[in-house]
C-alpha cells in the first residue's frame, strides 16, 4: 500500500518535471524564433529632426540636431537652402525648405562612425510637404564615391505627411553630384555600404508655390564600420 503510494507520487513528480522541461523548451524556442524575426529588420541607424531655431539661409551644421551626423550641401543652388519656421500654423515644424533655391540641389547626412548597410529590409521614413511640380527623391553616397537619386519620390501634398521607402523597391539613377542631375538608370547598384543618404527634388526653387519641404528624416539600415 506504502509503496503504491510512493510510486504514484514519483510519477506525478515525474510528470511535472516532464511538463515544465517542455514549457521551457517551448519558451526557448519562442524567444530564439523572436530573435531571429527581429533581427532581419534592421533597427534605427539614425534620424534627424532639425533644431529649434529661428529660420536661416544656409542650413548649416548648427542646425543638425544629431552630434553623430554630418550635413552635406551639394550643387548650384545649395547655398539658399533654408532651415525654415513660422509662429503660424501653432504646429509649424522646424523643417529644410527649397523655395529659395537658385538652382539644383541635394541635402545629406553622414554618420561619422559608420556606413550603412541598406540592403534587404533598409528602409527611409521622411515627413515632407512638396508644391507645385516637386517630388522629392531619396539620395546616397557610395563608399566607393559613386552617387544614386532614386527614380521614386515623394510628390505634391497639401499637408505634412510621412513616406517611407522600402530601398529593394527602388530604381536608381546615376547622379551628377556637381550639378545634382539624374544621369542614366543603374541596374542593382550594391547598397551594402553607403556613405551619406539624403534629398533632393532635382529642380530650383520658385517660393511657396514650387517647393519641397522635409522636416525629419529617418533610416533604417545595419552599421558597417568605418575602418
Amino acid at each position: 500500500m506504502v509503496t503504491s503510494f510512493l510510486n504514484k507520487n514519483k510519477n506525478i513528480i515525474d510528470m511535472r518535471r516532464l511538463i515544465q522541461k517542455a514549457a521551457f523548451t517551448i519558451i526557448l524556442i519562442f524567444l530564439m524564433t523572436l530573435s531571429s524575426y527581429s533581427q532581419y529588420r534592421p533597427g534605427l541607424f539614425f534620424r534627424e529632426d532639425w533644431k529649434e531655431t529661428p529660420a536661416a539661409t544656409p542650413v548649416t551644421q548648427m542646425h543638425v540636431v544629431n552630434r553623430d551626423l554630418i550635413l552635406g550641401l551639394y550643387g548650384p543652388g545649395c547655398d539658399s537652402i533654408k532651415k525654415s519656421h513660422h509662429e503660424t500654423p501653432a504646429d509649424d515644424p522646424y523643417y529644410i525648405w527649397s523655395g529659395l533655391s537658385l538652382g539644383n540641389w541635394a541635402v545629406t547626412l553622414k554618420h561619422s562612425k559608420s556606413f550603412v548597410d541598406l540592403t534587404g529590409y533598409a528602409k527611409v521614413l521622411w515627413r515632407s510637404k512638396q508644391a507645385g511640380l516637386r517630388c522629392l527623391h531619396l539620395v546616397l553616397k557610395l563608399a566607393d564615391g559613386n552617387w544614386l537619386v532614386s527614380s521614386q519620390g515623394d510628390c505634391i501634398s497639401k499637408d505634412w505627411r510621412i513616406t517611407e521607402f522600402n530601398l529593394m523597391d527602388l530604381n536608381w539613377y546615376t547622379l551628377d553630384i556637381k550639378s545634382v542631375i539624374e544621369v542614366k538608370p543603374v541596374k542593382d547598384p550594391d547598397l551594402s555600404k553607403v556613405d551619406e543618404i539624403g534629398f533632393t527634388d532635382l529642380m530650383t526653387g520658385g517660393g511657396s508655390d514650387a517647393c519641397s519641404r522635409l522636416d525629419w528624416i529617418e533610416v533604417y539600415g545595419k552599421p558597417v564600420g568605418r575602418k
